[in-house]
């Protein structure tokens, strides 16, 4: 069921639902425009959105032009800790922006930067916090991973390293074992690091089974032994942390796996942005993994996806949840809930 859309003026890559309360409502959009010509020219821009759904509204509250942005994450909720938003930007820096706003989580919300870092002279092309928000993970074009630490409102980096052969389009870190750092890339391999080693020491690294790059990596957040990948050869993987050989199962999506993200609060329940082929929302049992809807109200490249977060919004023992998701040349952003009911 179609909620509200809107287009922007950019190449939307990235959407976000804020995950701290009382701004669950609160959207991050973010954009990545290529300027061809004798001197290439990388812009972009970052949105907030407010999404009202009783009337159908998707309306911007804040907008600003940036550097060309790859990823955009907010920090995990937890203790007291603000609503803040890392970008990871072409020119190579990493930006922590603070949510500002109103008690009500609507009127008013504005990003402010508080701090930056230069990670490389190559591209930031993702970004992942720890569970702790107090370091994060940038995965660059020249195939390094960094470690920055963000404490005090200062960014520091940790460690670098040589990661992959060619561009690292994801990193993550194991949301049960923060130590644990996963990397991949366009040379088909997904590994796994041990930041306690100095340099950090490869775990694992798992080079014959994507056919095409890793796009995306993603823990389990109900499931300490899941962990999926999605690749440009079509297929989302689920793999079995105590047996990494081969995964458990591979289930062809019909266009590459940009991104997939958990459902939040619903055990086996994933949203895939598919690149040529739309979105499509996976449910995974055990070693069983098969499609339960697919959505195509996009006319470009699927690459931005994301369930609103909240239990307040999941309450019920069926739930059609929110979810927001953006498409690159149309530069289309979608509000909507599945067809389906899903149990809680």
């Amino acid at each position: 069921m179609d909620i509200a859309h809107c287009y922007l003026k950019g190449n939307a890559d990235a959407v976000e639902f804020c995950p701290h309360d009382p701004y669950h409502n609160v959207l991050a959009v973010s954009t990545y425009t290529l300027q061809e010509g004798s001197q290439p020219c990388r812009h972009g821009s970052i949105s907030l959105f407010n999404v009202d759904v009783e009337p159908g509204h998707l309306d911007m509250v804040f907008s600003e032009e940036t550097a060309g942005i790859f990823d955009i994450k907010w920090n995990p909720p937890g203790g007291h800790a603000s609503p803040f938003l890392a970008q990871a930007d072409a020119d190579g820096y990493l930006r922590i922006k603070m949510l500002e706003g109103c008690c009500n989580g609507v009127e008013g919300v504005n990003l402010k930067e508080i701090t930056n870092e230069k990670i490389s002279n190559s591209m930031c092309l993702y970004l992942d916090w720890n569970p702790s928000a107090t370091s994060i993970t940038v995965g660059l074009s020249d195939g390094s991973v960094s470690i920055v630490s963000f404490l005090e409102s200062k960014l520091e980096i940790q460690e670098e390293w040589k990661a992959h052969d060619y561009e690292l389009w994801t990193t993550s870190f194991d949301i049960h074992q923060p130590n644990l750092v996963y990397t991949g890339s366009d040379d088909c391999k997904f590994s796994c690091w041990d930041l306690r080693d100095k340099p950090p020491n490869v775990v694992f690294q798992i080079s014959k089974v994507h056919k095409m790059g890793v796009c995306c990596i993603e823990k389990s957040p109900h499931d300490p032994n899941t962990l999926l990948t999605g690749s440009y050869d079509e297929f989302l993987r689920v793999w079995d942390l105590r047996s990494i050989s081969k995964p458990l199962n591979s289930i062809n999506l019909g266009g590459g796996v940009w991104r997939v993200k958990h459902h939040p609060f619903i055990p086996g329940l994933v949203l895939a942005a598919c690149m040529h082929n739309g979105f499509a929302i996976v449910a995974i049992k055990g070693d069983n993994a098969e499609v339960s809807e697919t959505y195509k109200k996009h006319d470009s490249l699927a690459y931005g996806a994301d369930w609103q977060k909240g239990e307040a919004n999941h309450i019920g023992e069926n739930t059609k949840p929110l979810v927001a998701t953006c498409s690159f040349y149309d530069k289309l952003v979608r509000v909507w809930r599945p067809g389906n009911d899903f149990i809680l």
